[in-house]
Formats: structure tokens, sequence, C-alpha cells
């Protein structure tokens, strides 16, 4: 038996699953870890992205921000909380994978509502609309493909890159990997990257169809052609705000 069948044996058994601190165990302290630093990096990034985007003022420091922050190991912040008060545990690793899912999140951010155009708000606020209500009903919808975008960027990047926590002490589905390593059992090793991705692409494919049902505007699915009929007929598709493309 190869490592990869001993990998497909070890899923196939109920009782690595059920046990105690088994793959459900650690498959729910994995995605709570990751909901926790989406959630800490998108109230951080959302509201900065948002003010520096409706000023249309910032995009060198978010730049430099964003690249700094990637520039930055996410295993050399696991390390450093871990000999600093901040410890060991979910909570440290929680807030190194925040730090590392805020640039996506703001850059995004910053970008769509930087790119709405101008001439939309005024016409809005010509309309009587208050600040909040262009934000609200102009502004956030035109903004959201970008704004969605990023943060599924970062929600992939946080659920592929939170392995890194148990090399050093932390919680999830790296132990497995972990454990493998530590033990010369590679099967399991390999059943571990195997959740991981398995869990990655199911985060993405999530987040694809939260973005395509929340996305304003015409909408069709990825796989399907445009008719030729609707293609010939030359009927202009109308954007989120109503005006003909």
């Amino acid at each position: 038996m190869n490592d990869f069948e001993r990998a497909i044996s070890y899923l196939n058994d109920p009782f690595n699953w059920t046990r105690r601190g088994g793959i459900l165990d650690l498959l729910g302290e994995h995605v709570r870890v990751s909901l926790a630093a989406v959630a800490i990096a998108m109230v951080v990034a959302l509201p900065l992205g948002v003010l520096l985007g409706r000023a249309r003022r910032g995009s060198g420091p978010v730049v430099v921000l964003s690249n700094v922050s990637r520039a930055i190991p996410t295993l050399a912040l696991l390390t450093l909380f871990a000999v600093s008060p901040i410890g060991f545990g979910d909570e440290a690793t929680a807030l190194a994978l925040a730090i590392f899912a805020v640039p996506p999140i703001l850059t995004n951010t910053f970008v769509g509502f930087r790119g709405v155009d101008a001439d939309l708000r005024e016409a809005a606020r010509a309309m009587g609309m208050s600040r909040g209500q262009v934000l609200r009903r102009v502004e956030a919808p035109l903004a959201a493909p970008l704004v969605l975008t990023g943060i599924r960027t970062a929600t992939v990047q946080v659920v592929a890159t939170a392995t890194l926590a148990a090399l050093v002490g932390g919680g999830g589905l790296g132990r497995l990997i972990n454990l493998g390593f530590g033990q010369h059992d590679y099967g399991v090793m390999i059943a571990g990257a195997l959740l991981v991705a398995v869990l990655a692409m199911g985060t993405e494919l999530l987040l694809v169809a939260v973005s395509w049902a929340v996305t304003p505007g015409p909408r069709r699915l990825p796989f399907r052609r445009v008719p030729r009929a609707a293609a010939a007929s030359g009927t202009p598709e109308l954007t989120a705000a109503g005006v003909p493309s």
C-alpha cells in the first residue's frame, strides 16, 4: 500500500472523523479560526477602503500597506506572537491571519469605490439622495463585484494558510500534516493536505456562488452562452444603476 492509498484508507475510517480531536474537531477549529481572521480583516479593511475610495485619495498608502503586509511571512508573525505576550492559541493564529487577509480586501474595496463614476454620484445627489443613500444605493452595488472578489481571495488564502498554525502549537487541519510529517506517516500527511485542498476549493466555490447571487444587474451562469437572438438584437443591457451600457 503506497502513501496515497494509506491516505484514502485514513480518510475512510469513521473513527478518525468522530473521535475526540479527530478530523471533525480539527475541521471545526480550522473553520472557526479562518472565519475569525476574515471577520477581523473586514472590520479593519472595509471601512478604510470605502473612506479612501470615496475620497479618491490615498492610493499611495494603500499600495504601500498592501505590499508591506504581503511581504510579511505569516509563519514569521506566528513565531513572533508565540514568544510575545500574545502567545500560542487560536487568538494568535486569527490575528496573524487577519493581517495576512487585510491587503486584498483593502485594495479591492479601495479600487471598487474609487472606480464609481463621479457623474453617477452627482446625479444621485441631484435626485435628493443623502450621502448615506448614495453609498448604499449607488456606490455599494457598483463596487460590490470588486469588494466581494477581495473578500473571496482573502478567505481562500486564509483557509489555505491556516495550516501553518500547527507549526507553533496552533490547531486546525494543519495538525494532521504536522503529525504525519513528524511521525514519518506520509499517508496521514497527504490526508491532511487533501482535506485542506478540498476545504479551500469548497470555500472558493461557495463564495463565487454568493458573489454571483448578490451582485446587482443582469446575471447568468458563467458556463451559459448568451443566446444568438439576444446578442443579434442589439438590445442594450442595463447596468446596476439602470443606465444602458
